[in-house]
């Protein structure tokens, strides 16, 4: 069978390494966004991402555009924007259904529209085909097909990737879900699942981001138990992991563009049918307030040893995982926010951020590594290589003394460390 014409809208850090294996595999693809700066970096070869190199963005086989009329030609879609949520923690589908209208505006007959955004089971079917049908004129399962593939893309990992991780595909018809199949099959050695149908499929997506949300939760909560009864929560874990049975999981902040956002596609999906899903909003709550309950703590040291008024204080990351630039969804943020109401405007540090989304997403300045020194404290949210190769020596050294060092992460060895510097981790 000839190898379908590939179009994938939304090329970040999930739609660029699809477009790419496509390429790679042998298909014809046009990658479209909306971001011409965007679209600028990757014709120069440039992915501030991260994820694709320079030769895999030159590829003969793949086009990249700002226009819509590009994916004219292609006849297999696929959709990979972001799908947010409100101030309100409510589904944002604005980009879904804004891909959607650009795809309507250049559907043809026989063409299939594949969805990778993560979305509340039934959003493809009741939100974007009844798009699809009303501004294509076309009629969805005779004209044209669906179907819902989740992405499993997780920023920064160089082992689990688009090539080695099990495909979940499904279809709105039996020829649909075999098209999709094949192709995917082409650029997904780990092999394919066939999910029944597109609801299922949007509902694993959800759950496997809402378990890890809940179990991180879990264990966010242990960690302010064990705080409290004086015993470190990295011990304790540590213990418990000794038995065969017991799931490795650690506190921590939990941002990014799925955790912490995808259990709320499930809860809003799950209240409009009448059910209240009070264990995963628990979860919710508790991993939402962990950045703030992180600064109450940090004040409470602060003014333990006498120096909150003009406290200086540097923060070590602001992305919202290690090693990678993706500041959605940061829960760094709410520390500075937190601090910010007694007073203190702590200095921001990481190298992987960029500067100008930090200031115009969360009104953040981010500081040279040599500003901070001679510091009543630091916090050490987002241990990213370069502060765990400098270490506790380094990090340390930084800290006037009788200061505060906090490892959320607990990447630091505490061991052998000075006396004179309180040392806290989650």
């Amino acid at each position: 069978m000839k190898k379908r014409f590939v179009s994938v809208t939304g090329l970040g850090y999930v739609g660029l390494p699809v477009a790419t294996a496509f390429a790679a595999a042998g298909y014809d693809v046009v990658g479209f966004d909306v971001d011409e700066r965007r679209i600028a970096e990757l014709r120069e070869g440039v992915d501030r991402t991260g994820e694709v190199d320079e030769s895999a963005l030159h590829s003969a086989r793949l086009r990249l555009t700002t226009e819509s009329a590009d994916l004219r030609k292609a006849n297999f879609h696929i959709v990979t924007v972001p799908t947010p949520i409100t101030a309100a923690k409510l589904p944002d589908l604005t980009p879904l259904l804004s891909a959607t209208r650009t795809i309507a505006g250049i559907l043809k007959h026989g063409d299939i529209v594949v969805y990778e955004s993560t979305v509340y089971p039934g959003a493809t079917e009741e939100d974007c085909v009844p798009l699809l049908e009303s501004l294509s004129g076309l009629t969805f399962n005779r004209d044209f097909f669906v179907g819902y593939s989740p992405e499993r893309i997780n920023p920064g990992d160089k082992v689990h990737r688009l090539e080695t991780i099990v495909k979940v595909v499904s279809g709105s018809t039996q020829e649909a879900l075999d098209a999709i199949a094949q192709a995917y099959n082409d650029v997904v050695p780990a092999g394919i699942h066939r999910a029944p149908s597109i609801k299922v499929a949007e509902a694993a997506k959800v759950i496997e981001n809402t378990q890890r949300d809940l179990n991180i939760a879990l264990m966010n909560e242990l960690a302010l138990i064990f705080d409290r009864l004086g015993i470190r929560t990295t011990d304790v874990l540590a213990a418990a992991g000794t038995k065969w049975n017991f799931l490795r999981f650690s506190p921590g902040l939990v941002g990014g563009h799925c955790i912490g956002v995808d259990p709320y596609y499930l809860t809003a999906k799950a209240e409009s049918v009448g059910y209240r899903p009070e264990v995963i909003l628990a979860g919710r709550r508790t991993n939402d307030q962990m950045g703030a309950l992180v600064a109450q703590r940090l004040i409470k040291d602060l003014v333990r040893i006498g120096r909150v008024q003009g406290a200086k204080v540097g923060v070590l990351g602001l992305t919202f995982k290690e090693n990678v630039p993706d500041l959605r969804n940061s829960r760094v943020p709410d520390i500075v926010r937190e601090l910010a109401e007694f007073g203190i405007c702590p200095l921001i540090h990481d190298s992987f951020a960029d500067a100008r989304e930090a200031q115009h997403e969360f009104d953040v300045e981010l500081t040279d590594i040599g500003m901070l020194v001679d510091l009543d404290a630091i916090v050490l949210a987002v241990p990213h290589e370069e502060y765990v190769t400098r270490g506790w020596t380094d990090i340390a050294a930084r800290i006037r003394h009788g200061g505060v060092l906090y490892d959320l992460k607990s990447c630091l060895n505490p061991d052998g460390r000075r006396e004179d510097i309180s040392y806290w981790s989650l």
